[in-house]
C-alpha cells in the first residue's frame, strides 16, 4: 500500500495510550492504544502492537495490530497476517491475509451501510442478542 505523498505524518508509538477522539489530515503510523473515534484522510498504519477500540474512519488501512470496532474505509483495507479485527468493514477493496482474523460484517461499497449491519447494531445497542 503506498503512503501519502509525503510519507508518513503522524506517528503513535508504542509506549503511547491515548483516550478520546483523533484526526488528522495526514496519514498516521499507530504503535500504541486508542480508545475512541479515529479520523485519518490518508491512510492509517496499525503496527503489530497497535491496538484501536473504538471507531476507525480513513482513506486507506494497513493492520497489523487489533482492531476492537468499526472501520470505513472510502478506498482500501488491508489486515496483515497476524491481525484481529473484531467490527464491522465497509469499504470498496478489502485483502485479507491469510493468518489475519476478522469477525465481523463487511460492505464493500461507496460507503453506505447495509440494513443488516444497522439493524444489528441496533439490537447490540439495546442490549439484545441475536443471531443472523
Amino acid at each position: 500500500m503506498r503512503k501519502g505523498k509525503e510519507g508518513v505524518t503522524n506517528i503513535l508509538t508504542a509506549n503511547a495510550n491515548l483516550k478520546g477522539n483523533l484526526k488528522t489530515e495526514g496519514s498516521i503510523r499507530i504503535d500504541g492504544i486508542i480508545e475512541g473515534e479515529i479520523e485519518v484522510n490518508d491512510t492509517l498504519i496499525l503496527g503489530k502492537g497497535g491496538i484501536i477500540k473504538g471507531i476507525l474512519k480513513t482513506k486507506n488501512a494497513l493492520i497489523g495490530g487489533k482492531v476492537l470496532g468499526d472501520i470505513k474505509g472510502q478506498a482500501r483495507i488491508e489486515l496483515k497476517s497476524g491481525s484481529v479485527v473484531t467490527g464491522d468493514i465497509v469499504c470498496k477493496k478489502l485483502i485479507i491475509e491469510e493468518g489475519a482474523i476478522f469477525d465481523g460484517l463487511c460492505k464493500m461499497s461507496e460507503g453506505k451501510v447495509s440494513p443488516k449491519i444497522e439493524e444489528k447494531k441496533i439490537f447490540q445497542d439495546k442490549g439484545v442478542v441475536r443471531k443472523a
